[in-house]
């Protein structure tokens, strides 16, 4: 199983997507980061929030090489976040400020290799991205606002039609798509 786990903020997307992998031996949980600020204290309680339900038998990386930790694996992987990450890899890449061309080849170059890792990822080693549902949130009306839904929209997409499944989360709620 390849899925995608989408929704908005606080839907209930990451407990659905450890759900899934729940019964599973030897999961390697990639919490996509470090987040740009690293001093964000309530980021660093949502990861440790997260470890907490957690199996404690889950191995815990945090890296923005989501592909190297897909292609590596030698069982499930479970990704949570593909926003965490674009905005860590446009921080990586001091992308905020550039022209929009730039920052959408940029990323498309790490999205390349991201997605061929989704689509190369083996039918043994079961795979669950996290994202948030750009279309279902509020995205502040200035550039960097609009950079980011419009990236994530892409990568979300992109990701997406390299799983077999998309769930879609709204209020703890699941539906198959």
């Amino acid at each position: 199983m390849k899925a995608l786990v989408t929704g908005g903020v606080r839907s209930g997307k990451s407990r659905h997507a450890e759900e899934l992998l729940a019964e599973r031996p030897g999961v390697t949980y990639v919490a996509a980061g470090p987040v740009p600020d690293e001093e964000d204290a309530e980021w660093a309680a949502r990861v440790a929030a997260h470890q907490r339900r957690r199996p404690a038998s889950w191995a815990t990386r945090e890296t923005l090489d989501l592909a190297g930790e897909i292609a590596s694996a030698q069982g499930p992987v479970l990704v949570d976040c593909l926003g965490t990450w674009l905005t860590g890899t446009i921080d990586r890449h001091r992308l905020w400020d550039a022209a929009e061309a730039d920052v959408t080849a940029s990323i498309g170059a790490e999205l390349d290799v991201l997605v061929g890792a989704v689509g190369a990822a083996g039918a043994a080693n079961d795979l669950v991205i996290v994202t948030n549902e750009v279309g279902l949130g509020i995205v502040p009306a200035h550039r960097s606002g609009r950079l980011f839904r419009d990236l994530l929209g892409t990568v979300n997409q992109r990701v997406a039609a390299a799983c077999d499944e998309v769930h879609l989360v709204v209020a703890g709620r699941v539906l198959v798509l």
